[in-house]
C-alpha cells in the first residue's frame, strides 16, 4: 500500500489506453519509467513543431473573407421547410461569422444523425458560391454522394448554382467532362468520394471544403485534406467525430459547434441487445411491416447475405426481401437503393455500406447482426439510419453471449444501450475516447505512446511539451492563443509538495462520511482560480458547518501551490518560522534562462533580511524568514510573483 498526501491527488491518474492490455508496471524510485516520459516528450515534441508549423502556415496564408449574407442567402434559409432548432441556429451563426473572417476556418460540427447538419452545410456552401466561389464536398461512400446530391440539389433548386458529384458510377467520359468543367469553372458545388482528392481535379478557385464523417477516411486522405485546406475555409460535419478529433477540438485546437437538439416531434430510438434468435427476427420484421414500414438486417460479410435473405424469406414469407453490398456495379446498387425508397421491397440485407448517407423516413426498424464486431461509432451511424420521421424506431443489436465476447465489445454494447436518448453522438463519442484511448493525438497514428503511459499522463506531457517549445523560442509569431494548439498556461513544474508542521485535512469529525472527504479532496484539487475555491469554501459552511482551523489551513495550501507553481518551486516547507522552498531540480530547464527568474532573483537578493537563497544538493533552494503560517507564506510568495511579472 502506498500513501499519497491529499495535496498529490494530482500524481494519480487513471491508465486509460487503447488496446484494453494490462499496463507494464515499473518500479518506484526506478530510472525507467522517467527515461519512457522523457522519450514520450521528445518524439511529442518532434511531431509539435510540424503541427505548430503548420497553423503558422495557416495562418500566414490569408484566408478569403466572404461577404455579409445577401438577399439570397436570406430567401434560402428562409425556404428551409422546418424551423431550425437553437443549436442549428447557433451552428449557422458560427460558420458564416467565422466564413466572413479573413482567418481560414477550421470547424467541426458535431450532431446527431438527422439533426440539420447537411442544412448547415448547405448554407455555407451556398454563402461561398455566391461569392464567386466554389465547393468541395467529400463524402466516403458512393451511396452518401448520391444522397447528398439529391439533398443539395432538392435545396438549391431555385437558385443558379450547379452541382455534380463524382463517384464510381460515373463513367470515364462524365467524369472527364466533369474534370474540365470544374477546371474551368462551370461547377459551383462538387460532391464526391475519394476519387475527388486524385491528382487530376484541379479547382478554379476553392473557396470552402466540406468533409463529412471525418471519421471514414484514411491516413493518407487527410494528409491531402491537410494540404487542400490550408488556405480554405474546412467544415467537418460528424455524429461521433474520431478520439483525435475530438480531442483536438476539446483542447481547442479547432472550432467545435454541437447541434444536440432534436428536431421537434422526434422520438428517441429504442436500442436493444440480445443474443442472436430467429424468433427475435421474426417478431421484429413483422411488427414493422404490420404498420407499413421497411426494415434494415445489416449483416457485414457479402458472403452470407443471400443465406440471410433466404432465413427472412423463410421466417416472414410476405416479406420482399432485396440485398446490398459494396461489391456490386454501382449503377445496380444506385437501382436497388432507389427501388427500396420508392417501396419496391420491404427489407434490404445490407452490409454496413448503408451506415453513411441512406435517409429514408419510412424504415423505422433495424437488425444490427453480430454487433459486437462493430466500432461504437458505427453502430450509432448505422442506427441513425431510422427513426428519421415522428414514429417511434427501433434498434436490435444481435450477438453472441456475453461470456463470449471481449470485455470492449461488451462496454461498446452497453454504452449504445444506454446512450439512446437523442443528441447523444456527443456523448457515445467520448465514451469512444475512454474506450479506446485517443492515440498520437498529433501524428498519423491513432495508438501511440498513449497505450505505454496512459491518456492522462499523455496529456501532460503534450502540454509540458508545446510549453517548452514556446520557452525555447519556436516561432509561433502571429498565431492568437487559442491558436497555439493545446498549449496550457506555461508553468515551469506541473506539480508542487507542500510539507507543513501542523495539521491540515478536512477532520473526520467535520465530514464524516469517508469516500465523502475523498470526493472532496479531488475536488478541491482540481480547482485553479480564487474565485472557484470561495464557492467551494461557501458549499463547505453551507453543507457542514463553520471550517475547522485544519480545514481553513487545507484551502491556504491550495493557494500555497498556485503561488509555487507559478514560481517555478517544486518544494515549499513551512515550519518553525520558516518558509523553505526548493526551484526546478532540472539545472538546463528554460525557467533559469527566463525574465520572470532573473526579476525574482533581483527581489531576492534585494532583502537579504529575510531571503536567503543557497545550493542544496545540486539544486537551487531558498529560504524565507518570519512567516509565521501558510497564510503569510500565500502573501510573501504572491508579493514576489507580482514584481517578477511587473
Amino acid at each position: 500500500m502506498l500513501f499519497v498526501s491529499v495535496h498529490s491527488l494530482r500524481r494519480i491518474s487513471r491508465y486509460k489506453s487503447g488496446d484494453g492490455e494490462p499496463p507494464k508496471i515499473y518500479k518506484l524510485g526506478g530510472s525507467a519509467w522517467q527515461k519512457l516520459k522523457n522519450a514520450t516528450k521528445k518524439a511529442v515534441k518532434d511531431i509539435s513543431r510540424e503541427l505548430i508549423a503548420l497553423y503558422a502556415k495557416r495562418k500566414a496564408s490569408p484566408g478569403f473573407a466572404f461577404s455579409p449574407d445577401t438577399y439570397l442567402q436570406q430567401a434560402l434559409e428562409a425556404s428551409f421547410q422546418w424551423e431550425d432548432t437553437p443549436d442549428q441556429q447557433r451552428a449557422t451563426e458560427a460558420v458564416k461569422q467565422d466564413m466572413e473572417s479573413p482567418r481560414p476556418m477550421d470547424r467541426l460540427l458535431c450532431g446527431d444523425v438527422g439533426f440539420g447538419k447537411t442544412e448547415v452545410a448547405i448554407r455555407a456552401a451556398f454563402k461561398a458560391v455566391t461569392d464567386g466561389k466554389q465547393v468541395a464536398v467529400l463524402v466516403p461512400t458512393t451511396i452518401l454522394a448520391l444522397q447528398h446530391y439529391r439533398s443539395f440539389a432538392e435545396r438549391l433548386r431555385d437558385f443558379p448554382v450547379r452541382i455534380e458529384y463524382l463517384n464510381r458510377s460515373k463513367s470515364a467520359k462524365q467524369t472527364r467532362e466533369i474534370i474540365d468543367d470544374l477546371a474551368q469553372g462551370r461547377i459551383d458545388i462538387l460532391i464526391g468520394t475519394h476519387k475527388m482528392l486524385g491528382s487530376g481535379v484541379q479547382f478554379r478557385d476553392l473557396g470552402l471544403l466540406v468533409v463529412d464523417e471525418e471519421q471514414r477516411f484514411g491516413v493518407s486522405a487527410k494528409e491531402k485534406l491537410t494540404q487542400m485546406s490550408v488556405s480554405v475555409d474546412t467544415l467537418t460535419l460528424t455524429a461521433t467525430p474520431i478520439p483525435r478529433t475530438l480531442q483536438f477540438s476539446l483542447m481547442g485546437s479547432r472550432d467545435l459547434s454541437v447541434i444536440s437538439t432534436p428536431p421537434p416531434n422526434r422520438q428517441p430510438i429504442i436500442t436493444e441487445s440480445h443474443v442472436f434468435s430467429e424468433e427475435l427476427v421474426r417478431e421484429a420484421v413483422e411488427s414493422e411491416l404490420a404498420r407499413g414500414g421497411q426494415v434494415y438486417f445489416i449483416h457485414n460479410r457479402v458472403e452470407d447475405l443471400m443465406q440471410i435473405q433466404g432465413m427472412i424469406t423463410r421466417l416472414c414469407p410476405k416479406a420482399r426481401v432485396a440485398v446490398a453490398h459494396g461489391r456490386m456495379k454501382p449503377a445496380e446498387l444506385e437501382c436497388l437503393i432507389m427501388d427500396f425508397i420508392y417501396g419496391e421491397s420491404d427489407v434490404l440485407v445490407a452490409t454496413s455500406i448503408v451506415e453513411s448517407g441512406v435517409d429514408i423516413p419510412n424504415v423505422n426498424t433495424i437488425i444490427v447482426n453480430n454487433a459486437d464486431r462493430f466500432g461504437l461509432s458505427n453502430l450509432h451511424q448505422l442506427r441513425g439510419r431510422v427513426g428519421r420521421s415522428d414514429r417511434k424506431a427501433y434498434c436490435y443489436l444481435l450477438s453472441r453471449p456475453d461470456e463470449m465476447l471481449s470485455s470492449d465489445a461488451r462496454r461498446r454494447l452497453r454504452a449504445i444501450e444506454e446512450f439512446s436518448d437523442l443528441g447523444s453522438g456527443f456523448n457515445i463519442a467520448m465514451q469512444d475516447l475512454d474506450i479506446r484511448g485517443a492515440g498520437n493525438l498529433l501524428g498519423a497514428e491513432q495508438s501511440g505512446f498513449v497505450a505505454d503511459i496512459g491518456f492522462e499522463t499523455y496529456q501532460k506531457i503534450l502540454n509540458e511539451a508545446i510549453a517548452e517549445l514556446r520557452a525555447e523560442g519556436l516561432d509561433v509569431a502571429g498565431l492568437s492563443r487559442d491558436e497555439q494548439t493545446v498549449v496550457e498556461e506555461l508553468n515551469y513544474v506541473d506539480d508542487v509538495t507542500v510539507e507543513l508542521g501542523g495539521e491540515c485535512c478536512l477532520p473526520e469529525s467535520y465530514v464524516r462520511q469517508q469516500a465523502e472527504r475523498l470526493r472532496l479532496y479531488r475536488e478541491l484539487d482540481s480547482i485553479t482560480e480564487e474565485r472557484a475555491l470561495q464557492l467551494f469554501e461557501e458549499r463547505l459552511v453551507d453543507r457542514f458547518g463553520v471550517l475547522p482551523q485544519p480545514a481553513r489551513e487545507l484551502l491556504d495550501v491550495v493557494r500555497l501551490r498556485w503561488e509555487a507553481l507559478a514560481l517555478g518551486m517544486e518544494r515549499v516547507k513551512v515550519k518553525n518560522g520558516l518558509a523553505i522552498v526548493q526551484f526546478v531540480g532540472d539545472d538546463k530547464s528554460p525557467f533559469y534562462r527566463s525574465e520572470q527568474f532573473m526579476e525574482l532573483l533581483r527581489r531576492v537578493t534585494s532583502h537579504p533580511d529575510r531571503f536567503v537563497l543557497k545550493q542544496r544538493d545540486g539544486r537551487l533552494a531558498m529560504t524565507i524568514r518570519r512567516v509565521a503560517d501558510v497564510a503569510e507564506a500565500v502573501v510573501v510568495l504572491k508579493s514576489l510573483r507580482t514584481t517578477s511579472e511587473k
